[in-house]
């Protein structure tokens, strides 16, 4: 099982996970000062830490310098946490996620055509 994570720890992911599931430590302090996120040091080494304690990093050397990579791929963590929508709000239910899509305008009808699509295909992505 994937463990869930924070939103800051999820931002640490998803710029780990855009370079390619490795990035080193300046990589990823530069990568959020382009977001525009002033954390201190000690918070994005206490996040990375976090991350490699729930099993969903691991760090390496590179020389001296830390490189931290990915145990869990981005496709992964979002198959876990979609499964954990599913369960807590609709009792497993993908039909009722996707009727709640449609009904509140959330899904639009050219995705509803690509999905469509993607279920003729066989399950190739849409």
């Amino acid at each position: 099982m994937v463990p869930q994570v924070s939103d800051s720890e999820l931002t640490l992911m998803q710029i780990i996970w855009a370079a390619g599931g490795k990035a080193l430590y300046a990589q990823i302090v530069e990568a959020l000062a382009k977001k525009g996120c002033g954390w201190q040091k000690n918070t994005i080494i206490t996040l990375l830490s976090r991350l490699v304690e729930k099993g969903l990093l691991r760090t390496g050397k590179i020389g001296r310098r830390n490189e931290y990579l990915a145990i869990v791929s981005e496709a992964e963590y979002q198959a876990a946490q979609t499964q954990v929508l599913l369960n807590k709000l609709y009792a497993g239910s993908a039909k009722g996620l996707v009727a709640t899509l449609i009904q509140q305008g959330m899904l639009p009808p050219e995705d509803c055509e690509a999905l469509q699509r993607f279920w003729e295909s066989g399950g190739d992505r849409p």
